[in-house]
């Protein structure tokens, strides 16, 4: 795929230029994007769901004790947070190449003595080979032009039969439809134009994975419903309509109503968001 540059958003005095996946192109963006990003990072990791379908995950991961943990594409640490308090895991070091991001990450974390941050892209690290335990990578190859290259840098970093955990999104079945020709579709398709480099990614782990070396000993599927817990779900519903926005495809009118339908119907209690995850535990094998 290709990097995509589609909108050019003003703001007071300052041009945002956003790339169809602004993640891809992180160190690209503006300070008001990226405040908006961290805000819906944090939320997204306090989201309960999302904390039940972490803690499912985690605990098929075979943790040696006092295991050297990397998480790649970490953002403002969430992720990060959670395994550091996970029974076994000895360190934590979390990447990111948004500055920005770890800034806020090494500030949340700042009481934990078993965390630490390193600027780098999950492509090029700067630790030697065989340094980690366990390499994580949540919800972060959908972003990654290359994601193979990613995969080969944490096969590079693992250690003999370490582990490789990979837990991302499938959002090109991400849904906020009740029936056919749901207005609140266009929605989801405009947010997933604007969240994934590769919204099919999630289909295509387990080849990738397979590809790089490791053996699979696992794999699952989650579904992330928004129903009664749907602050995360309405961060979607914003971009989308931001998306449409931006692109000139409706005016601020429509923009408008198009959020205030999907908080009515939350309001209604018959609000429905959807995404699906697969997960996939594999190891290092020579």
């Amino acid at each position: 795929m290709t990097t995509r540059l589609i909108v050019i958003k003003s703001i007071g005095k300052e041009v945002l230029v956003m790339s169809a996946d602004v993640y891809a192109e992180i160190t690209r963006a503006s300070v008001p994007v990226l405040e908006r990003l961290a805000e819906i990072l944090e939320r997204r990791g306090t989201d309960p769901q999302q904390e039940r379908i972490r803690q499912a995950y985690f605990s098929d991961i075979p943790f040696p004790e006092n295991a050297r943990v990397l998480e790649s594409g970490c953002g403002t640490g969430a992720v990060v947070r959670a395994l550091a308090d996970w029974p076994g895991v000895g360190e934590v070091v979390g990447t990111d190449p948004s500055e920005f991001f770890l800034n806020i990450a090494r500030d949340l974390a700042k009481f934990r003595e078993n965390v630490r941050f390193n600027l780098a892209d999950a492509r090029n690290l700067p630790f030697p080979d065989e340094t980690f335990d366990v390499a994580v990578f949540h919800t972060t190859l959908c972003h990654v032009p290359s994601p193979e290259k990613a995969l080969e840098e944490a096969w590079r970093v693992l250690r003999p039969n370490g582990i490789l955990a990979v837990f991302d999104a499938d959002y090109s079945s991400t849904t906020l439809a009740q029936g056919p020709q749901d207005p609140l579709q266009a929605v989801a398709e405009a947010a997933i134009s604007v969240i994934a480099y590769d919204p099919y990614l999630g289909r295509r782990l387990a080849p990738l994975v397979h590809q790089t070396g490791f053996e699979i000993t696992q794999t699952r599927s989650f579904g992330y419903c928004g129903v009664e817990d749907s602050d995360y779900m309405l961060t979607l519903v914003d971009r989308g309509a931001d998306a449409l926005l931006d692109s000139k495809r409706v005016g601020p009118e429509l923009a408008a109503a198009l959020k205030n339908e999907a908080r009515r119907r939350v309001q209604a209690g018959n609000f429905f968001g959807r995404i699906s995850y697969s997960n996939i535990i594999a190891r290092k094998v020579d």
